[in-house]
């Protein structure tokens, strides 16, 4: 019988880089759910389409293919269309973007068996923000993964730096604390942790004690 451990938590958070390193240690498929939305939230943004209009996103669904795949090097990559588009959901306007088409009922939907068949078919760590209450409520280990919103802002905004991009501190704070309300106030799945779920606080955590903390309650649970 395949194991599911679902990660979730608020942005920035490192559910990503964590999920990550832990997969590659067990051994377990990688599943970022988040890209998943981000490149829907891309494909509107590239289109012209409000990231709240909502008749014209449902329209625009009817019609695109989202996958998670693997690369020569075996790193996890999102297809849109057939088009990797790995490189350009990350940045601050694209992570509004998929927020807000996060909180549609039938984007959520339309995504919401590929998530589930990929649990099925491997083992694997998923993370995102309603994995463990909503795609996944059968995970075996369920791992609320937060930080405070400095910490995560200013992991990511050193992230964009490292990338090259031109982005304020300031800036992304306010991206981050948006999120977070948005995130646990929509209507359909909002963010929060699942009654069995163990969170884990990693605001004085650098990456490597993160990593080793999430695999020993995986360890432990498993």
């Amino acid at each position: 019988m395949n194991i599911a451990i679902a990660i979730d938590g608020p942005a920035g958070a490192g559910k990503s880089t964590i999920a990550k390193l832990a997969a590659k240690e067990l051994s377990f498929i990688y599943v970022d759910t988040g890209a998943l939305y981000r490149a829907i939230g891309l494909c509107a943004y590239k289109k012209g389409i409000g990231s709240k209009d909502v008749p014209a996103i449902l329209d625009m669904i009817k019609d695109i293919k989202v996958e998670l795949a693997f690369n020569d090097r075996k790193e996890q990559i999102v297809l849109l269309n057939g088009e990797d588009v790995t490189a350009f959901i990350r940045t601050p306007e694209i992570s509004m973007y998929a927020s807000d088409v996060s909180a549609i009922p039938q984007v959520r939907a339309f995504l919401l068996d590929l998530q589930r068949n990929m649990a099925k078919t491997n083992n694997v760590i998923m993370d995102g923000r309603d994995i463990g209450t909503v795609v996944l409520p059968d995970a075996k280990i369920k791992i609320f993964l937060t930080a405070s919103p400095e910490v995560r802002a200013k992991r990511r905004y050193d992230e964009l730096i490292e990338k090259g991009m031109d982005v304020n501190y300031d800036d992304v704070l306010k991206d981050v604390v948006t999120r977070d309300y948005n995130d646990s106030h929509r209507d359909v799945a909002p963010l929060k942790p699942a009654d069995d779920s163990v969170v884990v606080d990693t605001s004085k955590l650098d990456l490597e004690q993160s990593v080793a903390k999430l695999i020993s309650i995986m360890k432990e649970r498993m």
